[in-house]
């Protein structure tokens, strides 16, 4: 179950600090696009997007989109937000995630991988070595693709020991 398993979860991309991800080490957020860091049906993302994204530029933590959507569906998405990307990622295969950790120069340890799958961004993080964070999704309604992941991961939630939260984590420190 491990690799079904993120390092720690929180309910939204965007409840993630610079202070807790700079605790951590993490200085590269890497994110997958559709429902984690934009609902899929509303491309053009929201304020408190905006805001977030502002934080982490403001603190020095990159925000790299890791999608296996192609290049021009993510390029179009990202447009307004000025953000770094790597396209068609073979997720859960770690390929895009190495690919993006080596563009970005970093240690694998200075890495997080965000996503609102399991079998896909979860799986994925762990196989390339980064550390990674579960999020909800965004919104209730997938594509019709990703409904079947969803499918298989209540299926593995079900198995799964409660999961770590990274404010709990900090609240350690």
């Amino acid at each position: 179950m491990a690799v079904f398993t993120p390092t720690w979860a929180v309910e939204a991309i965007y409840g993630l600090t610079a202070q807790s991800l700079k605790q951590q080490g993490i200085k590269a957020v890497l994110t997958d696009l559709d429902n984690t860091l934009i609902a899929w049906n509303n491309p053009d993302g929201t304020p408190e997007l905006r805001a977030w994204l502002t934080a982490m530029k403001a603190a020095g933590i990159t925000v790299m989109v890791v999608s296996n959507n192609n290049r021009q569906r993510i390029g179009r998405a990202v447009a307004n937000l000025d953000l770094p990307f790597e396209p068609r990622a073979l997720k859960p295969l770690p390929v895009g995630i190495d690919r993006a950790v080596r563009r970005l120069g970093l240690a694998k340890s200075a890495c997080v991988m965000v996503g609102d799958q399991l079998l896909t961004d979860v799986v994925a993080g762990n196989a390339a070595g980064v550390r990674t964070i579960l999020v909800r999704p965004l919104v209730e309604t997938d594509q019709w693709n990703t409904r079947i992941n969803r499918f298989f991961e209540r299926l593995i939630f079900k198995m799964m020991s409660p999961l770590h939260y990274l404010e709990e984590l900090n609240d350690k420190h």
